[in-house]
């Protein structure tokens, strides 16, 4: 069974950073991209960025580039989304996805439970 959690949201003020994790299980993590999605009250899902099976190719909207960084560790089973430069319109849940595709969507076939960021002053 897939199983992804993910942890390290909270309250940060504008201008801050929070480091999130996901980590996965039930399947050979290596050899899936990997995506993390979010979805701000009241509005769909987003795609945030994408990170292929070995980790040396990313993918970024516009918006988060050069905001955010996507890596893994996959010795540790584990992704990371760096968000740095936070900023109100960010507030939102995030999700990490087992990709279907390296690809600049959020489709997926399997994601976590999700972590709340809140950007507040």
């Amino acid at each position: 069974e897939v199983q992804l959690v993910e942890s390290g949201g909270g309250l940060v003020q504008p201008g801050g950073s929070l480091r999130l994790s996901c980590a996965a299980s039930g399947f050979t993590f290596s050899n899936y991209a990997m995506k993390w999605v979010r979805q701000a009250p009241g509005k769909g899902l987003e795609w945030v960025s994408t990170i292929n099976g070995g980790g040396g190719a990313t993918l970024y909207p516009d918006y988060a580039k050069g905001r955010f960084t996507i890596s893994r560790d996959n010795a540790k089973n584990t992704l990371y989304l760096q968000l740095n430069s936070l900023k109100t319109e960010d507030t939102a849940t995030y999700y990490c996805a087992k990709a279907v595709a390296y690809s600049r969507d959020g489709s997926s076939d399997a994601r976590g439970q999700g972590t709340l960021v809140t950007v507040s002053s």
